[in-house]
């Protein structure tokens, strides 16, 4: 990334070269063929020889802008050249008044905040066609609202965890001894009194403790509540951070034709540890953040654009939403629709609390 950031500064395109590689770029997103100078020519916005346009090319084939594939007579972009054209020459686009009112009703009509979030990602994906992903808020900082023990059989109890965030956890907890279903009501109510509004962080340090205490020295509400509430909050310290949705949308992008880099990048979406590293990156961003190719700094992307946008909730930066597709994309129209669904997203976390 540093690379090309160096590149770009010593990059001055004059208006005829600007203009040249804005139109080939959006042709080849447009047709993902390669595009030569006879197909250029016949743009009707450009009053330019063929020899013109033959010589510009030549330039911004040397300035490494792009680059002909194979024994083609067309060119293609590059990384550099994708880059250039993002951070001086594009024009976004912005969604349409039904584009935004569908991210809009999405989403405010989602219940809860594990549905809200799961719901934002899927929807990038269907809009843009791509992969949509998120990263989950940190759930150690969120602050706990409820906890509640139902009874399914003699050993077996529902536990769930609600925070002030909105999200709710469930978990099937398999006991070693009987409980009422009194007792689990009373356990539930004790354990509350003692930690509601405190962070996830501070009830697990909490828990710790009590574990460590003579357990001859506690009664059998508490052990039952300290014990219970573990098993639910290491389960939940396992979840994931982030989710992908429509990775599956990948499979028909001529890009990835090579089966072995889609192999990479599906188990780029399997681990989730190279996402996770990428997205937090953008969470100490402002903005839109976009990663071309290379710049993500993992090879299972490097024929891959990320396009990410923070969300918020009451002022505070808690996750991040974005797509992964192919670098020909048009980014022109994801950017903004990742920059909508994040503040939409965010406004809809908010109306929760």
């Amino acid at each position: 990334m540093s690379e090309s950031a160096e590149d770009l500064q010593s990059l001055e395109l004059n208006e005829r070269a600007d203009h040249l590689l804005k139109l080939l770029i959006r042709r080849y997103v447009s047709d993902g063929e390669p595009v030569g100078s006879r197909t250029l020519s016949r743009d009707p916005g450009l009053d330019l020889s063929a020899a013109t346009i033959r010589n510009v090319m030549a330039d911004l084939e040397e300035l490494g802008l792009i680059r002909a594939p194979h024994t083609s007579a067309g060119r293609i972009p590059t990384q550099l050249g994708y880059r250039v054209f993002v951070n001086s020459l594009l024009k976004v686009q912005m969604p349409d008044h039904s584009g935004s009112r569908e991210i809009v009703s999405a989403l405010t009509g989602a219940k809860g905040a594990d549905e809200l979030l799961d719901t934002a990602s899927e929807l990038l994906s269907d809009i843009t066609q791509y992969a949509g992903v998120i990263m989950l808020p940190d759930n150690e900082t969120a602050k706990l609202r409820q906890v509640e023990f139902l009874q399914l059989s003699e050993d077996r109890v529902l536990a769930i965890l609600v925070t002030d965030d909105g999200r709710v956890q469930n978990r099937v907890l398999s006991l070693d001894k009987k409980i009422s279903a009194a007792e689990l009501v009373e356990a539930a109510n004790f354990f509350n009194s003692r930690h509601v509004g405190r962070t996830l962080q501070e009830v697990r340090h909490q828990l710790l403790l009590d574990m460590q205490r003579d357990s001859d020295a506690m009664n059998r509400m508490m052990r039952t509540a300290v014990e219970m509430t573990s098993q639910l909050l290491d389960d939940e310290e396992g979840s994931e951070g982030v989710v992908v949705k429509g990775e599956t949308k990948l499979l028909g992008i001529p890009d990835f034709d090579q089966l072995g880099k889609l192999r990479e990048i599906f188990d780029a979406f399997k681990t989730k540890q190279d996402l996770l590293g990428l997205l937090d990156k953008s969470m100490r961003a402002s903005g839109v953040n976009i990663f071309i190719g290379e710049e993500s700094g993992y090879s299972a992307l490097t024929d891959c654009s990320v396009v990410t946008a923070p969300y918020e909730s009451d002022g505070k930066c808690i996750g991040v939403i974005g797509v992964i597709g192919p670098t020909r994309m048009s980014y022109e129209k994801v950017i903004p629709v990742v920059d909508v669904t994040a503040r939409v997203l965010g406004n809809a976390l908010r109306s929760l609390h």
